[in-house]
């Protein structure tokens, strides 16, 4: 182990052996610059090549090779965040969609402030863990923090690869396939949210009474579901969750766009 942190040049920062047990502890440093790799006699493992992708975890297998340290302005993880909670609105200059960050979060403000708060019947009081099922930059779970709650933002794998905004932003984010369940202890949710899932599923998943299964499972008896997506996928999902017993409490349609609003009940088959 000694020999290999040596050649990915980690820095010891404190090393103690106990006596009686002879158990041994090291404390290492990652390098913070570039140049120390270059400096190694040996290049192995060697250096990662350019067009690899440092942030492609979804099913990629591991190589042994090192990612440098970014050190361009234009990457991330060369500007330390601001504080929380000025984190969710300022975004940094390695950002290249920040209008459409800035716009994404003005979106959600209004349609949380002006319609989900106010206008749905839902008892927020009771609202703790809230899973937005997909999320793009996070603007929905930025746009409730002055809540009390907590946001699991879930970017699907067949959606652009926007988890590090969502980390970048202070926000707590996950890939997953909704073609596949989702690995979550059952019942952890008190409110689900799915902008336009269904559709973008629809051709990858075969059913979506599969997905509104999972979604009863995550759900916790008297939990909500906010529903937004074309009608057209709507109207089926609206017979789907009535199948199940779910409490239909507020439905909306407007150019070929629509809502649905829906409560789980305490029924069991």
């Amino acid at each position: 182990m000694s020999k290999l942190m040596a050649s990915i040049c980690w820095n010891i920062l404190a090393h103690r052996t106990d006596d009686v047990s002879e158990v041994s502890v090291k404390i290492y440093q990652k390098p913070s610059s570039n140049d120390i790799y270059e400096l190694r006699r040996k290049k192995n493992p060697p250096l990662c090549k350019e067009d690899e992708n440092p942030d492609a975890v979804w099913y990629a297998p591991m190589k042994t090779c090192l990612h440098t340290v970014p050190a361009a302005i234009e990457e991330r993880g060369t500007e330390w965040p601001e504080e929380w909670p000025k984190r969710l609105e300022s975004f940094p200059d390695w950002l290249n969609e920040r209008e459409k960050l800035a716009a994404d979060s003005e979106h959600w403000k209004a349609i949380i402030n002006k319609s989900y708060l106010n206008g749905m019947g839902i008892d927020w009081s009771s609202v703790r863990n809230i899973m937005d099922m997909k999320a793009i930059y996070g603007g929905f779970a930025a746009a409730l923090a002055s809540q009390n709650v907590w946001v699991m933002n879930v970017i699907p794998v067949h959606a652009p690869q926007t988890l590090p905004i969502i980390y970048e932003r202070g926000l707590v984010g996950i890939y997953h396939d909704w073609c596949e369940s989702f690995g979550s202890y059952p019942r952890s949710y008190d409110l689900l949210h799915a902008d336009h899932l269904f559709s973008r599923l629809k051709k990858r998943c075969k059913q979506p009474v599969g997905i509104v299964v999972e979604m009863d499972r995550l759900l916790r008896p008297g939990g909500w579901a906010i529903i937004r997506d074309k009608v057209e996928i709507l109207d089926p999902l609206e017979v789907i969750l009535r199948s199940l017993h779910w409490e239909i409490h507020m439905t909306y349609a407007k150019d070929k766009e629509g809502i649905i609003c829906a409560q789980k009940t305490m029924w069991r088959p």
